[in-house]
């Protein structure tokens, strides 16, 4: 009887502890976590923050599924150390847990850049549910919100906070939101969308301090001295995969830990998957592609055979309640062949090479979006119907 450890009960883990089960029906499966709550849906957070939903509604597998599972789930552990040679975990109570395979699937955590005062109470960011949970009670006592960071989770983040009758700013470096997924045009639509809903702007901006009082933020100083107030302080800059322990345990790394196409690590008998988890120099840290490679490492840790091959970047999002997708080359640059349809607030773009689509953004209407991302991954002639996709 074979021995699992997970490390990690996000989607990369839970997934590849049900293809586990599914090859071996009687091994031993072991999910640990730091966290106090089963496997949910982070995307949810925002809702949950704007009180849209019960914390509750944010679980994705209950008690029952672990136990129908015959997989144990251990809350609240922290693991210390690897010892990837005796194939031994060590808790951060000194515990030691052997295995047969281990599959590290502990995901990210929020980049907090150098600022001055960021370590003061009323400063945030967004990445687990103990940090929506504080958001939602420091929101209790704000009437203004800063969110530095223009990306993704700072916007959803903004508008739950809006939604809650708060003044949200968005302080972003770069000249466009949410540069990894739109270009100039798109940005702009989103924009104006959001503006029109009562966000504020300060794009090609840099906070230089985070202000307070008694130890408590009370608003920010951009580098060109405008200075803005709030209560409340949401950084949203990016994030980081967990390294630590597969670095002290020897594994090779990079940007994430190295796997193979079989998501193995270089010490035999461990895996990755996740956003922790570099396939082919990349670190792909979006929901689709932990899910694939929770469904390759748990079917290979069980002795079958199965080889991940990448997954097209791409992302289906609702921002402010406004229906946004992009997959792919969106080419902000625009040196490559495009398709372009503007209608009121939407905008559609098709980026085209040698008349296969590399990359699309749609903003406002995201139907086709999936055959779309379909054709970029298969590489499709779309000679005949480049001029009725949109």
């Amino acid at each position: 009887m074979k021995t699992y450890l997970i490390v990690g009960n996000g989607v990369a883990g839970t997934t590849a502890a049900e293809s586990i089960r599914n090859q071996d029906p009687t091994g031993r499966i072991t999910i640990l976590s730091e966290e106090d709550t089963p496997f949910y849906y982070r995307i949810r957070l925002n809702e949950f923050i704007a009180g849209d939903i019960d914390e509750n509604k944010l679980i994705a597998k209950k008690d029952s599924w672990y136990g129908d599972q015959r997989i144990a789930l251990r809350l609240n552990t922290r693991i210390a150390e690897l010892d990837a040679k005796g194939k031994r975990l060590f808790t951060a109570d000194g515990e030691e847990l052997t295995f047969d395979r281990l599959l590290l699937a502990a995901g990210s955590h929020s980049f907090l850049p150098p600022i001055e005062g960021v370590d003061q109470c009323g400063v945030f960011s967004l990445r687990h549910i103990k940090d929506a949970r504080a958001i939602r009670s420091q929101a209790e006592n704000s009437k203004e919100a800063i969110l530095i960071g223009g990306g993704l989770l700072g916007l959803e983040a903004g508008n739950a906070l809006r939604k809650l009758g708060k003044k949200v700013t968005v302080v972003e470096f770069f000249p466009r939101l949410l540069p990894r997924q739109l270009d100039t045009k798109g940005a702009k639509r989103l924009q104006e969308s959001m503006e029109e809903m009562g966000f504020t702007f300060r794009l090609s901006a840099m906070t230089k301090t985070i202000t307070g009082s008694n130890g408590r933020a009370d608003g920010i100083i951009l580098e060109g001295g405008e200075t803005l107030s709030g209560q409340m302080v949401i950084v949203s800059a990016g994030v980081r995969a967990n390294l630590e322990l597969a670095k002290n345990g020897g594994l090779a790394c990079d940007k994430g830990v190295t796997v193979n196409d079989r998501l193995e690590t270089t010490a035999e008998g461990i895996y990755a998957a996740g956003d922790l988890a570099e396939h082919q120099g990349v670190v792909s840290g979006i929901w689709p592609a932990a899910l694939q490679q929770g469904k390759v490492a748990g079917t290979n840790m069980a002795g079958g055979e199965a080889t991940y091959q990448g997954t097209t970047m791409s992302n289906i999002l609702k921002v402010a309640g406004i229906d946004l997708a992009a997959a792919g080359n969106i080419d902000a640059e625009g040196r490559y062949e495009s398709q372009v349809m503007t209608s009121g607030t939407v905008y559609k773009k098709l980026v085209i090479e040698n008349n296969q689509i590399i990359g699309c953004i749609m903003v406002g209407d995201t139907r086709n979006f999936n055959t779309i991302t379909r054709y970029i991954t298969e590489k499709r002639d779309i000679g005949t119907l480049k001029n009725s996709l949109l």
